[in-house]
Order: structure tokens, then C-alpha cells, then sequence
């Protein structure tokens, strides 16, 4: 049962019409009834199967913006590498030490970046990091021996996206508390960038739906066919 809040955001959303990016995100801060900062999102019901190789989507980008969002990043790695870490603003920098510490429960950050000679090890932790999505991924950036580029970029506001069983691509653009012209920057390049992944193999329309959402807000659908 809708809250009342959710109630009149939703009375203030036209479930008929498809908004352009700028009245999606406009109407999505004028709506939002979080008693926080909460997060602007957008979700692409993409016409994929994931089942075939080659309609997998996933990877990362830098949003132009940021997210408005502090990353927490450990890496796990040994020698010069760990001491570029370090440089290089990692929060945590470890490698069988740290292994065992997550492997006991430990959870205290957002992304792993791992160096390619310790995902051996780092296999072990599957079972802990697979289901939170923090596996290290050389699609994702987040196994490399470029581990200076790797922590850069997720501090500057790095996101990363991966289409679940549905073909559903959720994707945070940043918080309530940016301006309209940040956000719509921010989808922008995110929009550019799902567009250029549309898989040759697929047939018809790529992109079936696009909505925008804060964290408790309705879904606001967005004329993608225009942009």
C-alpha cells in the first residue's frame, strides 16, 4: 500500500506521457519526499538476452558529474603495486591480510580493485563479494595492474552497469541536491554511452522502456526516442 507521500508524488507523475530528460529530472527533484539526500537513477529495460555472449551488458564509466557519492575503495595487491594503491588514495591496501579480514565478514567498502596476479587468490571471496556485485571484473576496470587510473577514476565518480536477467540496467546519475543542467549532463553521457553497447545481433528496438526515480520516488518515463 502506497505511503501518502509516495500518493502525491505519484498524483503529480502523467503515467501517459514520456518526459525529455530535463522535465524527467526537474519533476523527480520537485517530487522527492526523502528526508536525505537521495539518489537520482535511471533504468533501461533493454531488448537483450543475456543468455547469448554477445548481448552481455555490463562495464564502467566516469559520469562528468560525479555521483555525489564518497567511494570507499580497497586493493588488493602486493609490492610496487600496493604502494601505488596507497598513492593513488586507496582507502584499504592489503593482500592475503585482507583476503582473510573479508573472508571473516569484514565489509567496509564499495569497490575492490585487484591486480590480475592476485585474483587467484581473490577467488576464494566469490561467495562474499559475487552476490554484492564486488568481485573484481576486468570489465568493470576493477582488475588491472593500472591500479593509479583504476582508484582515480571510481573517486571521481565512477559507476558501473550490468543488465540482470530481465535485460534491466539501473544506473545511478547522482543525488537531489544536484542542479538540473549536472544531472542531465550526467545522463547524457551515461544515455551515450548505452547506446553505443547496442548489440549487433539484436533485432528491433534496443531500449523497450527508460524511467527516472529517486530512491522512494515513482518512475518517471523518459522519451527516449527523441534524444
Amino acid at each position: 500500500m502506497a505511503s501518502k507521500n509516495m500518493k502525491a508524488a505519484l498524483e503529480k507523475v502523467d503515467r501517459q506521457k514520456r518526459y525529455s530528460p530535463s522535465e524527467a529530472i526537474e519533476l523527480a527533484k520537485e517530487i522527492d519526499f526523502a528526508k536525505f539526500d537521495a539518489t537520482v537513477e535511471v533504468s533501461y529495460n533493454l531488448n537483450i538476452d543475456v543468455k547469448q555472449a554477445d548481448q552481455q551488458i555490463r562495464g564502467a564509466m566516469v559520469l562528468p558529474n560525479g555521483t555525489g557519492k564518497t567511494q570507499t575503495v580497497v586493493v588488493i595487491a602486493t609490492g610496487e603495486k600496493a604502494e601505488e594503491a596507497k598513492v593513488a588514495g586507496a582507502d584499504y591496501v592489503g593482500d592475503t591480510d585482507l583476503i582473510e579480514k573479508i573472508d571473516d565478514g569484514w565489509m567496509g567498502f564499495d569497490v575492490m580493485v585487484a591486480t590480475p596476479d592476485m585474483m587467484g587468490q581473490i577467488g576464494r571471496l566469490g561467495r562474499v563479494l559475487g552476490p554484492r556485485g564486488l568481485m573484481p571484473n576486468p570489465r568493470t576496470g576493477t582488475v588491472t595492474n593500472d591500479i593509479t587510473a583504476a582508484v582515480g577514476d571510481i573517486k571521481a565518480g565512477q559507476v558501473t552497469y550490468r543488465a540482470d536477467n530481465a535485460g534491466i540496467v539501473n544506473v545511478p546519475i547522482g543525488k537531489v541536491s544536484f542542479d538540473v543542467d549536472a544531472l542531465e549532463e550526467n545522463f547524457n553521457a551515461l544515455h551515450e554511452v548505452m547506446v553505443g553497447l547496442r548489440p549487433s545481433s539484436v533485432r528491433g528496438d534496443y531500449i523497450k522502456n527508460l524511467t527516472l526515480s529517486t530512491t522512494f520516488g515513482p518512475g518517471i518515463k523518459i522519451d527516449f526516442a527523441s534524444l
